[in-house]
C-alpha cells in the first residue's frame, strides 16, 4: 500500500482524534463490523483522500437504525472511471453482509 498523502493523512489524524475524544462519550454501536471509523480509516489509507471519503460518507449513510449490519470490510479495489462521478465510490445499499465464511459454515454443518 502506498504511503496517504497529506490530505489522507489529515483525514487519518481527525479519525483517530474521534476515536479518542467522542467515541468513548457515544458508546460502542456501531451496526457493522469493522466499526464505521476503521471502516474510514482504511478506506482512506488504501484509496486516498478523495475516493476514502467518499466511501467513508457512503458507509455512514448505511450505518443508521433503518440500515443494514453485518461484516462490511473497506472495498480491496476501486471501480473503473469512477473519478468524475465520485459518489460511484461509495457503497450506498443497505441490508445484511455475511462475513466471508458465512456460507461456508453453512455447507459444513
Amino acid at each position: 500500500m502506498p504511503s496517504p498523502s497529506l490530505p489522507a493523512l489529515g483525514l487519518l489524524g481527525l479519525i483517530q482524534l474521534y476515536k479518542w475524544t467522542l467515541s468513548p462519550l457515544i458508546g460502542r454501536g456501531c451496526r457493522y463490523q469493522p466499526t464505521c471509523s476503521a471502516y474510514a480509516a482504511d478506506a482512506i489509507a488504501r484509496h486516498g483522500a478523495w475516493a476514502g471519503s467518499w466511501m467513508a460518507a457512503a458507509r455512514l449513510c448505511r450505518c443508521a437504525p433503518w440500515g443494514g449490519h453485518g461484516w462490511d470490510p473497506a472495498p480491496e479495489t476501486l471501480r473503473r472511471n469512477s473519478w468524475w462521478r465520485p459518489w460511484r465510490y461509495g457503497d450506498w445499499k443497505s441490508g445484511y453482509r455475511a462475513p466471508p465464511n458465512a456460507e461456508l459454515e453453512k455447507s459444513i454443518r
